[in-house]
């Protein structure tokens, strides 16, 4: 799933004319802005065929909202080190 996550961020982010701008990306700071938004694109706007053409981030919010809080664990999580 890996490999196939990389090719797809490859082929749509990396070496999409699109994304990369003319003459290529100037600087570390231009690939971090095109790759944030392409993460930001690939959760909340793209639409994902296998859950109803919705993106990612919509699908996880509707399944989270029909859970009611009874299902959550009652125990505390521990956040940090050193915290009861």
């Amino acid at each position: 799933m890996a490999e196939a996550l990389n090719s797809l961020f490859k082929a749509e982010c990396i070496r999409n004319p699109v994304m990369r701008p003319k003459g290529g990306w100037k600087s570390v700071s231009d690939v971090e802005i095109a790759v944030a938004t392409y993460v930001d694109w690939f959760n909340h706007r793209r639409l994902h065929g296998e859950i109803g053409l919705v993106p990612p981030a919509e699908f996880e919010a509707q399944h989270w909202a029909s859970h009611p809080d009874q299902h959550y664990r009652k125990h505390q999580v521990l956040t940090e080190a050193g915290t009861k």
